[in-house]
Formats: structure tokens, C-alpha cells, sequence
């Protein structure tokens, strides 16, 4: 997956790629001109004590040289800004394909891999494509051009040539077949560190309650123990490379000395040429240095590639239709035809057999023990998960057929965990309405009995706000995702077990305020506690997926003993009735 990651992601960059081909090429062919320069001086220069001639050829060394600089300085640049470009064009490919995921493919990866699959993965690749850039470019250039040079100075060396190059061939490569599965199981155990790591920073409150810090101590020891064990494996056989590489060259340095040497003193060869040629072995050993450097990043960028198409080849199982719908019939109606909904795998449908129809000014409350699939029924309006059975219609269309846009623009959603994105009280809000004035702000404030509290911090609506809202109590945080949802004013609210960490006074509160905004919306509560659906016009009893109960309040406790053992566990039966 490597190669076609890369080529598809630096196909923009065809240009600042040739650039660097160009000066790569041209640097290269300068370095392999200066020995054969050094060569003319030693033979020509020194030998004879012409300092004439030393002085016109060391200038013209220098000249070299100096276009040498020039264009590995070039080259860089240029392979810097590409290699920055592919991370970055990369990264938003990741980021954009995650965003169009279900919950489905995101409880698939998990949060830990997918970060670690947006930043340490595609930087290893990143890295992979920067060094091709300065070495890989320059390591066959230099390995062909010196091998020509030194064949040219003197052919009767050129076995050792000959027999140096396959032995670093083979050495090397039984010593990257090896580190292959090391770093492919070194990227496993990051995301497991991830988990771990993020998992502890989250629920550092339970851990200290719990008194668990030695157990998570032990557990976070056991992964970043197998984690290193796994690292330090690689570097043996990372380890082993340089050294083996320059045990090959100083051997065939020591042949060249000693051979050369009877050459030199049989008068088949001058000590310039010796000089030039035992340059170009070098050259021609630091060329496979720079290859065995890009083989020992290959194999892990190689598996990181694997990881990063396997997102981008990975496509939502709520798919947004060819021919999608746009244009409304009606008006924040919502229908459920005999839905059906199961997990992958799963055994038993999670809901089935579930209808019912919804229409502006109406309220629909849904109720349940845990485990009744009220937080899925409430998903799948949004399509967050699509349904395995039947139809769910939303303004007259089946939300299958729906644009996804035309659909979220008419739902407002405040999910059972309230998530409140870092930045301030304002830029929150202004997820719900991005064009929203103060006004509106503060009415919807005040509508989801938040404005107190928010009107209370020295800066208003410009207060901070933490990443997931940590800086602000559960009922705040509730009642600030609320009013995100009211600002917005939607056709169909949906709010899923939203009132939980509110206070019967404050709960009763916002309820009363929300009834004139959602006068002309649809309304789908989902709730645990009967005084907060007790007025829906329509409530659903659910049990083990299946309705089991349907109507009011009052007609429910006498005909549904599911809703009965609920009213009696909240309430007593004067306050029932």
C-alpha cells in the first residue's frame, strides 16, 4: 500500500519532484567529478611540483564544489516542501474520510488508532517521503555513476567492485526481512498505549476514587513494557546494520590499499588513480549506507501506509445516495414503518417492529429499562446507524434518499452524553446557528435555564470552555448542549436522555420554556424519569427492542405493567396520579 499511497498523493507534485531529481542529479555527478579533479592533481600536480597547475585545478575543485553545495541545498528545500505538502495533504484525506464515518466504522477503529493513524503514521510515511527526496534520489546516482568511475580509473580493481556491492545486498536484506514484523507490531502496541494513556487521563476521577492507581499503574506498565520489548527488538536488528555495513566497506577499503598497492609498485597504476578509486568505493559504499538507511524506514512506513489506505479505502455504511433528495414534501414530520435495527453480528435485533408517526406541535417520549434501544432509536434519525428493516422517514422522504446536509439541517440533536468542543461559551452555541446574533445566544441561554450561570463568568459568553466541557458541571454542561440545539431552532428536536443531570425545579423549568420555541417542531424525548415525559402526547414503552407500551401518561397506567413497575419505582401513586 506504500507505492500507491505515495503515488496518489504526490501526483500534485510532479513539478517540485522533477526540481529535485534535476539538482539531485547534477549534485551527485559533481561530487563523483572531485576525485577524479584530486586524481590530476596528486599525477600531474604534486608528483611533478607544478604549482600552477595545483592552483588552476584546486579552483576548479572549488568551483565544483561550490555547485555541489548549491544543489543539495536546493534539493532539500524543495524536498522539504514537498514532503510537508504530502503530510499535510494526507492528514486531510484522513481527517475528512473519518468525518463521513457512521458510529459504526469509528467503534471499528477506535479512537486511539484513528489518531494515532492521523499523526504518528502518517509522519513515519511523511519522514519516508523527505528522505527519499535528499537520499534515495542521490543513492543509485551515485551508486551507478561511481561504479562507472572507478571501472574507468582502473579495470583490473573493478572485482572488488564486483564482489562488495551483493555481499552489503544480501547482508542487509536478511537483516530488513527480519525487522518487518517487529515494526508492524510496534504500531499495535502504540494505539494500545494510546488506549490506555487516554483512557486514565479521562477517568483519572474514578481511578482515584476507586483507589485504582496500582492496578492502571500495572496496566499502563504491561503495555508500555510490551511496547518497548517490541522497539528494542527492532533496534537489534537496527543496530546490526551499520555496523555490518561498515565492516564491508573497510574490508574492501583494506583490499583496494593492498591490491592497489602491487598495481601502483608494478607501475599499472598511479597513486592519483589509486586515491580516485579508493573515493569512489567510498562513494560507492555510502551510496548503500543511504539505500540501508531508507530500507530501515521502509518496512515501518510500509505498515503505517497499510494503516493509513485501509482508512481512506474504508467507506461509511451510511452512504449518501446517488440520486439524493432535497426538496421537502412536508414539514418536520417523522415516521417509523415497522423499523428494525441489529448490530453486525449480532444475534437479536436491537429494535423491531417499531412504528410510529410524529408531526409538528407534538411531543413523542420514549422510555425504558437500559438496554431497550432507546439511544439507537434516536441515532437513527440523524443516520447515525441506517436501519436493517423497514423505513424511517423524515419531512415525508426516506432518510436513505435524503442529502445528508438537507437532512442535519433540519434535526436538532442533544445526545445523551453532552460534548462541548474546547474554545468559549459563544463558538459553542455557534455550532447549532454559525450566523447566530448575541440575541439569539443569550434567548437560547435562557431558554435552556443557562444564562445565570453564563451571565455569572466575568467574560460571558467569550468564557472558556474545555475540551468536552470538563470546566463546567454536568447539569451546565447539559443545559449549554440544549441551548446549542435551540439556537438552531430545527424542524424535528431530539433529545436523548438530556435532562438527567438536571434538577426536578430546573428540569420542570426548562421543559415549560421549550414549550413555546417547539410549538411548531416535532419533538423526540428520550428519558428515564417519568416527570420529564409525563406530558408527550405520545408515549413509547420500550422492552427488550419492542414496544410494549403506547399512549398517554395517564392511559398507560392502566393498560402497560412495564410503565406501571417505572411509575412506581419514581413515584409514589399520589404523585402518579
Amino acid at each position: 500500500m506504500l507505492i500507491p499511497l505515495v503515488r496518489r498523493f504526490l501526483a500534485t507534485y510532479r513539478g517540485p519532484l522533477t526540481v529535485v531529481v534535476a539538482l539531485q542529479f547534477v549534485g551527485t555527478v559533481m561530487a563523483l567529478y572531485l576525485p577524479s579533479l584530486n586524481a590530476d592533481i596528486i599525477d600531474k600536480g604534486v608528483i611533478t611540483g607544478d604549482t600552477g597547475y595545483i592552483v588552476r585545478i584546486g579552483v576548479v575543485m572549488l568551483m565544483v564544489a561550490l555547485v555541489q553545495i548549491c544543489c543539495s541545498i536546493g534539493a532539500v528545500w524543495f524536498g522539504a516542501r514537498t514532503a510537508m505538502g504530502f503530510g499535510r495533504d494526507v492528514r486531510s484525506a484522513i481527517f475528512h474520510r473519518v468525518g463521513s464515518f457512521s458510529q459504526r466504522e469509528v467503534q471499528h477503529f477506535g479512537a486511539p488508532s484513528l489518531i494515532t493513524r492521523e499523526t504518528n503514521d502518517v509522519q513515519q510515511v511523511q519522514m519516508l517521503v523527505l528522505m527519499s527526496c535528499t537520499l534515495m534520489v542521490m543513492a543509485p546516482i551515485m551508486m551507478v555513476g561511481g561504479i562507472v568511475m572507478a571501472v574507468h580509473v582502473d579495470v583490473g580493481l573493478s572485482w572488488l567492485v564486483a564482489v562488495t556491492v551483493p555481499v552489503l545486498a544480501l547482508a542487509l536484506s536478511l537483516i530488513i526481512t527480519r525487522m518487518v514484523p517487529s515494526f508492524r507490531l510496534m504500531q499495535s502496541r502504540i494505539d494500545e498505549v494510546n488506549r490506555l494513556l487516554r483512557e486514565q487521563i479521562t477517568g483519572v476521577r474514578v481511578v482515584r476514587a476507586f483507589v485504582r492507581e496500582p492496578l492502571e499503574t500495572e496496566r499502563f506498565a504491561t503495555a508500555n513494557g510490551d511496547l518497548t520489548s517490541v522497539a528494542i527488538r527492532a533496534g537489534r536488528f537496527l543496530a546490526l546494520m551499520f555496523p555490518t555495513v561498515m565492516l564491508v566497506a573497510n574490508v574492501a577499503s583494506v583490499g583496494v590499499l593492498w591490491f592497489g598497492g602491487h598495481r601502483v609498485d608494478a607501475g599499472s597504476m598511479q597513486v592519483g588513480a589509486l586515491t580516485a578509486y579508493l573515493s569512489y568505493l567510498m562513494q560507492i559504499v555510502m551510496s548503500v549506507m543511504m539505500g540501508t538507511f531508507m530500507m530501515m524506514m521502509i518496512p515501518r512506513s510500509a505498515v503505517c501506509a497499510d494503516r493509513i489506505m485501509e482508512v481512506l479505502h474504508t467507506t461509511t455504511s451510511v452512504p449518501a445516495p446517488e440520486d439524493a433528495v432535497t426538496d421537502l414534501r412536508e414539514r418536520g414530520t417523522l415516521r417509523l414503518d415497522h423499523v428494525e435495527f441489529s448490530y453486525p453480528g449480532a444475534d437479536v435485533p436491537v429494535l423491531r417492529d417499531l412504528s410510529f408517526e410524529a408531526r409538528p406541535g407534538e411531543t413523542v417520549a420514549v422510555i425504558g429499562s437500559t438496554g431497550a434501544g432507546k439511544s439507537t432509536l434516536v441515532n437513527l434519525v440523524p443516520r447515525l446507524f441506517d436501519v436493517t428493516g423497514g423505513a424511517l422517514e423524515v419531512d415525508g422522504v426516506d432518510v436513505r434518499r435524503l442529502e445528508p446536509e438537507r437532512l442535519w439541517s433540519v434535526i436538532g440533536l442533544v445526545p445523551q452524553k453532552a460534548y462541548l468542543f474546547s474554545g468559549t461559551v459563544r463558538s459553542n452555541l455557534l455550532h447549532g446557528k454559525p450566523d447566530a446574533t448575541d440575541e439569539e445566544l443569550w434567548e437560547a441561554l435562557r431558554i435552556a435555564q443557562a444564562d445565570d450561570f453564563v451571565r455569572a463568568m466575568p467574560e460571558g459568553l467569550d468564557a472558556t470552555i474545555a475540551q468536552g466541557g470538563t470546566n463546567v458541571s454536568g447539569g451546565q454542561r447539559q443545559r449549554l448542549a440544549i441551548a446549542r440545539a435551540v439556537v438552531r431552532r430545527p424542524e424535528i428536536y431530539l433529545f436523548d436522555d438530556s435532562f438527567s443531570a438536571l434538577d426536578l425545579a430546573t428540569d420542570a423549568r426548562l421543559r415549560q420554556a421549550l414549550r413555546p420555541v417547539t410549538r411548531n417542531s416535532t419533538v423526540l424525548i428520550v428519558a428515564q424519569r417519568v416527570s420529564t415525559i409525563r406530558d408527550a402526547d405520545l408515549i413509547l414503552v420500550l422492552e427488550d427492542g419492542v414496544v410494549v407500551g403506547r399512549g398517554r401518561h395517564h392511559d398507560l397506567l392502566e393498560t402497560c405493567e412495564t410503565y406501571q413497575e417505572i411509575v412506581a419505582s419514581q413515584l409514589s401513586a399520589e404523585e402518579a396520579a
